[in-house]
């Protein structure tokens, strides 16, 4: 009985050993884990939308909309985005749908008519974003970040921009304009 005790107080040592050395192991990879020193944010016009009369005050994606919110996320999937942000708008939250279905992210709302608190919590944390807004609220946002001015989006047609916003650990600001999907063309093309 006396050999049965020592062996199981034996056992226990051992485990708890075994288990201080694991949560010291897991500890000091959190702690040597690089951590982001940049902040990247990705920032579109939602999609296109369904028009005419049935369409609403707020308008679902239409087919168009629907399959340029699939190149989205097939664009961005391996770009490390770890928040998504959208105004609570059925048209920016299905843009941004199959990115955070791929990603297992949820999306979070945010209110377009306060751009500088979205700029301040974006620029508070250096993380990989996607921002999903509107027509005239997407270039306010790439200016509230400290990105470049640029033409205003042509609000029935153009469907494509892509704005990318770099912020280093020293706050400097780089951004760039692409296009994604079917290309736009403007009424003088």
């Amino acid at each position: 009985m006396a050999k049965q005790n020592y062996l199981m107080k034996f056992l226990w040592v051992k485990f708890l050993i075994i288990l201080a050395l694991a949560a010291g192991l897991y500890m000091v990879i959190q702690l040597t884990k690089p951590k982001p020193q940049s902040t990247v944010v990705y920032l579109v016009r939602h999609a296109e939308k369904i028009t005419g009369d049935n369409a609403g005050r707020d308008p679902q994606l239409s087919p168009a909309g629907k399959a340029r919110a699939k190149t989205l996320a097939a664009m961005l999937a391996n770009k490390h985005i770890n928040k998504i942000f959208s105004s609570d708008y059925a048209r920016t939250r299905g843009t941004a749908a199959p990115l955070a279905k791929e990603l297992g992210l949820d999306i979070q709302i945010y209110d377009p008519r306060d751009l500088p608190a979205l700029a301040t919590l974006i620029k508070s944390k250096p993380e990989t974003y996607l921002v999903v807004g509107h027509s005239n609220t997407i270039p306010q946002t790439v200016l509230a970040l400290g990105g470049d001015d640029s033409p205003p989006i042509e609000e029935a047609s153009e469907y494509d921009r892509l704005y990318i916003v770099k912020i280093d650990k020293n706050g400097h600001v780089q951004s760039q304009l692409q296009r994604y999907g079917k290309r736009y063309k403007s009424a003088s093309e």
